[in-house]
């Protein structure tokens, strides 16, 4: 089936979605297409009731769910694979909202079964994995690991303790700093205020250390413990799951498909959310790691832009740049140690479609030369996984993005 329309909206995230009301204000014809059962995205996954007046806001638009875009077939159209197979998606402007996803980094026993991503755990117990009583170690960097960990306790689990890798003088340099950002110093002072007594459920405190990691997982047919690194303190900790993200990287690879600049690892725009292509914008984490707010601002930005109403966007700048400092906060704070560069050994494996370990990558001297010798980052995430890990590790981007961008059936291609 195609679908021909004046706006096409990818991603049904808070900044698709309010990209995708503003532009359909203006009696445009808009689309949004999402590779999800439902809109929403990772954060308002099962629509809860903080989201509902964004559900209701595009209740009249036009959404695709379980349609995945990856391929450019000309300029103006994508293509994008569904259940029933094929669709033609062909638009006048186009706005990208393809949000994030979780950086992993590679440490021994990663791959055991039960480690996990901290926003994957979260999203298995969302459908449905039974988590009361299952002893959890949440670790790696973000604020996702306190609202990961909320979550969990929330739902029965003992949450151990959450091991930030950022310092403690990061986190107080953090803290000074939401004071100009009130609503996120109560946000995040609620979350650690709950860790500090029993749930009704969870039977146990939880405690949050900082400058601390995981340094390896330990088991025999699944997750038996972790070991866990502080300064000098080297300590052992027995858990059900270790749900574990470093942070999280913009996804980035259609609009390099598109040829859209990008700068830092995040698509470059200007004050509009338009991109270095003409009417392609792009809005939310695509442009960098910014939280909830800073995606809506720029999403509602985006899709004014894109319906040419450019003097009601500019009525959004000032909360936009508000947003944006809070955004240089938080990514200044999170940034990684260089210790968690040496967390592998030769053996531990770093691209896990492919099964390549840590010591033939380091033979290597560039992204390329290690896919041509390796096959890393040539399996089916095709680099979604390891690419961000050994861009941490040795400084590789990838210097190319070639269709199709996701694996899709072969009668798919075209």
């Amino acid at each position: 089936m195609d679908h021909v329309c004046d706006v096409l909206v990818v991603g049904a995230g808070p900044a698709g979605m309010a990209a995708a009301w503003r532009a359909a204000q203006s009696g445009l014809r808009v689309c949004v297409v999402d590779d999800n059962p439902a809109a929403g995205g990772q954060i308002w996954r099962g629509g809860p009731p903080e989201a509902q007046v964004w559900f209701q806001r595009i209740r009249n638009v036009e959404v695709i769910s379980g349609a995945r875009v990856f391929q450019q077939l000309r300029p103006g159209t994508l293509l994008a694979e569904t259940n029933s197979g094929v669709c033609e998606l062909s638009y006048e402007r186009l706005v990208l909202a393809t949000g994030a996803r979780e950086r992993f980094l590679p440490f021994p026993g990663w791959t055991l079964p039960n480690v996990m991503g901290a926003g994957g755990l979260q999203a298995l117990v969302k459908t449905g994995l039974p988590i009361e009583g299952k002893r959890v170690v949440v670790a790696g960097s973000g604020p996702l690991l306190l609202a990961v960990a909320a979550y969990l306790r929330g739902h029965g689990a003992s949450v151990l303790l959450v091991a930030e890798q950022a310092s403690l003088s990061q986190l107080a340099r953090f803290g000074i700093g939401l004071l100009r950002h009130r609503k996120k110093l109560l946000e995040g002072w609620a979350l650690k205020k709950d860790f500090s007594r029993k749930g009704a459920k969870a039977q146990s405190k939880t405690r949050y250390l900082s400058g601390c990691w995981v340094s390896e997982a330990h088991g025999e047919e699944k997750l038996e413990g972790v070991t866990l690194v502080r300064g000098e303190e080297r300590w052992r900790v027995a858990c059900d799951y270790l749900a574990c993200g470093f942070h999280l990287v913009p996804n980035v690879e259609l609009a390099e498909l598109l040829g859209c600049a990008i700068e830092s690892g995040s698509v470059e725009v200007d004050a509009f959310q338009q991109t270095t292509v003409t009417n392609v914008y792009s809005a939310g984490e695509t442009t960098g790691i910014g939280g909830l707010e800073l995606s809506l601002v720029e999403g509602e930005i985006a899709g004014l832009a894109a319906a040419r109403k450019h003097d009601a966007a500019r009525e959004l700048f000032p909360v936009c740049v508000k947003q944006r400092k809070f955004a240089h906060l938080l990514n200044r704070t999170f940034a990684l140690r260089g210790e968690l560069k040496y967390l592998s050994t030769p053996e531990t494996i770093v691209c896990r479609c492919e099964d390549v370990p840590f010591e033939r990558l380091r033979a290597h001297t560039s992204w390329r030369a290690a896919k041509l010798q390796t096959r890393c980052g040539m399996g089916p995430c095709q680099g979604r996984v390891c690419g961000s890990a050994v861009e941490f590790l040795f400084g590789w981007r990838a210097e190319s993005v070639r269709p199709p961008i996701l694996p899709v059936k072969i009668n798919s291609l075209r």
